[in-house]
């Protein structure tokens, strides 16, 4: 197949396919995202599966934490309609405020940057996330958190539900460590617990491999394949450590100024003409050599840095 041909193939791609045949649990319909006369998310169309895990790449200033933000009610969309369907419920994300994203749609998100409550306990921090369960189990009122109806149940309910996720990811022995104290890899994993707790449908990661080593990549890896595949969720991940997208990741989503370039399996994008020229940043017309094709395979593989490691937009 001839590089041009290739191209085509890959703008004939459908735009809200899930490559599995998976049912879609997220889809994203012509998501426009403007401030003032700056475009960061243009147009974006594609569909992420129950119980999979779809990766949205691309180089710095893509539009993906953008899209992220548009996705968990940071931001209003421009134009476009996200939604969930969740046990044959639809949720139209775009019209809902965030916190309702997080308790009525049940979309859970880690962000770029920690944001555990470092001075409270590694427990407190997985029992804050079930707040709106227990507040909803006391009836709202002063006499059930004094132990009436069912809230002491629901406590009871909250700290097991709490420590099972502090043993998946390895942390009862800190249970009553201050979070704050943690190493930055335990934290990061802590986080990931944390959005569990809240029981989510659909978890949204936010560069969860930022700055972590490869053994710690590698148990990263492992925790989001068991999260998928015990629990049956949908993921949803940016991430630059293409060691781990390749390696986990269901279904990728490549974005390069705003606009998606390319959605497909791994392999797909991989070898998707249009993903290496926006890697290597070359114009349309512009002609790749084979030994540069050939040097840039390794990264989109993940057995080589990406040398547009960075955070993103």
């Amino acid at each position: 197949m001839s590089l041009a041909e290739a191209e085509t193939q890959s703008r004939d791609v459908h735009d809200k396919t899930v490559p599995s045949g998976a049912r879609p649990l997220l889809t994203v319909d012509h998501l426009t995202m403007r401030f003032g006369g700056l475009v960061a998310v243009n147009d974006v169309s594609f569909a992420a599966g129950d119980a999979e895990i779809t990766a949205i790449i691309g180089p710095n200033g893509a539009g993906k934490t953008t899209l992220f933000n548009c996705l968990t009610g940071f931001y209003k969309p421009t134009v476009g309609r996200l939604t969930l369907d969740s046990s044959g419920r639809q949720h139209f994300l775009e019209r809902m405020d965030d916190f309702r994203i997080s308790q009525k749609a049940h979309v859970g998100r880690t962000f770029q940057n920690i944001r555990l409550f470092p001075a409270m306990s590694v427990l407190e921090n997985l029992m804050v996330a079930q707040h709106n369960a227990l507040m909803r189990a006391s009836g709202y009122s002063v006499l059930g958190l004094l132990g009436i109806g069912g809230y002491r149940k629901a406590e009871r309910e909250a700290v097991d539900w709490a420590r099972y996720w502090l043993e998946q990811v390895d942390l009862v022995d800190r249970a009553d460590d201050n979070a704050g104290d943690l190493p930055y890899g335990a934290q990061r994993r802590l986080e990931i617990a944390r959005a569990m707790c809240s029981r989510p449908v659909l978890l949204c990661l936010d560069e969860p491999a930022a700055g972590l080593n490869p053994r710690e990549s590698a148990e990263l890896n492992a925790l989001l394949l068991y999260i998928k595949e015990k629990h049956q969720i949908g993921l949803l991940l940016i991430e630059h450590d293409m060691s781990v997208v390749m390696e986990i990741s269901d279904h990728i989503v490549v974005l390069d100024y705003g606009r998606k370039i390319s959605d497909g399996t791994p392999a797909f994008v991989r070898g998707d003409p249009t993903v290496i020229r926006a890697y290597l940043g070359e114009e349309e017309d512009d002609e790749i050599p084979p030994e540069v094709v050939a040097d840039l395979a390794p990264v989109l593989a993940g057995t080589k840095p990406d040398p547009s490691d960075g955070e993103g937009r």
